[in-house]
């Protein structure tokens, strides 16, 4: 009877970045839903395509997030390229009554990239596991 491998232990930081990652996905889904409901004629189309596209985001964000989870390695340059983006939206939020939504999106962004980029969530994953670095 076929034997399978155990599935690669999920360091810590890995888990706290996928639920973080995951988190943003919900986020964003339900602003794209929001955004569904209060959909008017003068706006249309717009409002349309804003929803679908933050949908579609949402769901990715989550899908990325589950990937994490699971030491896939295609879901980590997704989740530092969405983190970057994110970086960058909260740059555009600084100032007036939407600071807090830049300092909350800034934390959360910098949150993931440091425990995507921890050693541990490195090894996790990595294309092959067992390599240590790159060969001498």
């Amino acid at each position: 009877m076929p034997t399978h491998p155990a599935p690669p232990a999920v360091p810590f930081p890995l888990k706290i970045a996928a639920a973080l990652v995951a988190l943003e996905g919900v986020v964003v889904a339900v602003l794209g839903i929001a955004e569904a409901v209060t959909i008017d004629a003068g706006r249309l189309t717009l409002g349309l395509t804003t929803a679908g596209f933050l949908l579609a985001y949402g769901v990715a964000l989550v899908l990325v997030g589950r990937g994490l989870y699971r030491t896939a390695p295609w879901s980590r340059g997704p989740a530092v390229f969405a983190q970057l983006i994110q970086l960058l939206l909260a740059w555009s939020f600084w100032g007036g009554s939407t600071r807090w939504i830049s300092v909350v999106l800034a934390l959360a962004g910098i949150a993931v990239l440091a425990a995507v980029f921890q050693r541990a969530s490195m090894d996790a994953l990595a294309d092959d596991p067992g390599r240590d670095g790159p060969a001498s």
